[in-house]
């Protein structure tokens, strides 16, 4: 019989593989690498999320293997856009192209024009367009409708974005700098063929070695894929299996770190931050009472406090000309000792932030 593993050592397992439970000394390249890639629909959570994980991390770090793509930006696990490491983001994106194809058939505002193409050949115009240089969709619009006449310009465009990993290049990405995202297909950015073969197996080994111990919906929260029992089934000889506190299956690698023991720092964790994404049970991480104040309606997802390993709150961050202010939202009220240590780490991440604005401000607030 499978032994109980309690939230508490869930959470601090977890907190462990996410460098979260301490600062790690690896590079940022092996980082996103040991993290299976770090959530980026917007420029700058990359840099916030490596900020949280990793002593000495400096902006330049990632932008400096964006420029030289050893990081790749594109749409992968539940398709949304990825900071993956270029050797990561062939054999990631092709694991997952499911997602971007069942997408094409589904999408309400975009599957109409696509309804009777030939998609293979949408799909060749796509790299055809862009042998010579990024474009971006936008510019791809009219050229796919003079290739395509009377389909929608627009989802033409979608259409070759979900058939091909299509990388968003520089200055997309870059700290301090960004633009409208252009494309290119990631065999022309990269110079070399990649990986189009699935490999679902590899894919839930590195998800638990960033995020278990974990259950099969947890690794289909994650991914965005369906039907990975199957994958766990064919795994389990490998694996080692608990049950959780609601008496769910949850999976492990046998060598991976379960800290038993300990205070989790605080942390003020990225918008965006893939460790609030990635379990269908949040409950390790975060009460389920609070995800609406940190998930918002619009999709955007705040920079959630971390107090003893939960997210107590959330950050805002306001620059003016002189002066930078982060407020923290707390859901309830915090010890002295907790306060203090989220005013501390509240001040290293606006130096990091606004490194030229000497004056920093932190409000503290109680939501009601």
């Amino acid at each position: 019989m499978a032994a109980l593993i309690t939230d508490r050592e869930l959470n601090l397992a977890t907190l462990a593989r996410q460098f979260l439970l301490r600062r790690a000394e690896v590079s940022a390249l092996d980082a996103i690498e040991h993290l299976a890639g770090l959530q980026a629909q917007a420029p700058n959570p990359p840099y916030l999320a490596l900020w949280a994980r990793l002593k000495n991390f400096a902006a330049e770090d990632l932008s400096t293997l964006v420029e030289k793509r050893q990081v790749v930006r594109l749409v992968a696990m539940r398709g949304t856009v990825f900071a993956l490491s270029a050797a990561d983001a062939g054999p990631f994106r092709a694991t997952v192209q499911t997602i971007m194809e069942r997408d094409l058939h589904t999408n309400s505002t975009q599957r109409a024009a696509l309804t009777g193409l030939d998609l293979d050949a949408l799909a060749q115009a796509g790299r055809d367009l862009v042998a010579d240089g990024p474009l971006t969709q936008m510019q791809m619009r009219p050229l796919l409708a003079e290739r395509f006449p009377g389909h929608a310009a627009e989802g033409l465009a979608h259409g070759v974005r979900g058939l091909l990993p299509m990388v968003q290049v520089p200055p997309r990405g870059l700290w301090g700098r960004s633009g409208a995202p252009a494309l290119t297909t990631l065999e022309n950015w990269l110079g070399a063929e990649v990986s189009s073969t699935p490999d679902p197996d590899a894919m839930v080994l590195r998800y638990l070695a960033a995020f278990g111990p974990a259950s099969v919906k947890d690794a289909q929260a994650w991914s965005g894929l369906t039907r990975l029992a199957e994958v766990f089934e064919r795994l389990r000889p490998g694996l080692i299996n608990f049950v959780n506190a609601k008496g769910a299956e949850v999976f492990d690698l046998p060598d991976a770190p379960r800290p038993n023991s300990g205070t989790p720092p605080v942390r003020i964790l990225a918008p965006f931050d893939n460790i609030l994404l990635s379990h269908a049970d949040r409950s390790r991480i975060m009460d389920e009472q609070y995800r609406t104040r940190v998930f918002t309606v619009n999709g955007i997802i705040k920079p959630a406090i971390l107090v003893r390993g939960k997210v107590v709150g959330f950050a805002t961050v306001t620059p003016a000309k002189e002066t930078v202010e982060l407020s923290a939202t707390l859901f309830a009220q915090q010890p002295k000792t907790a306060l203090g240590s989220i005013e501390k780490e509240a001040r290293s991440l606006l130096k990091f932030m606004h490194p030229k604005i000497s004056t920093r401000e932190v409000r503290f607030a109680v939501a009601t």
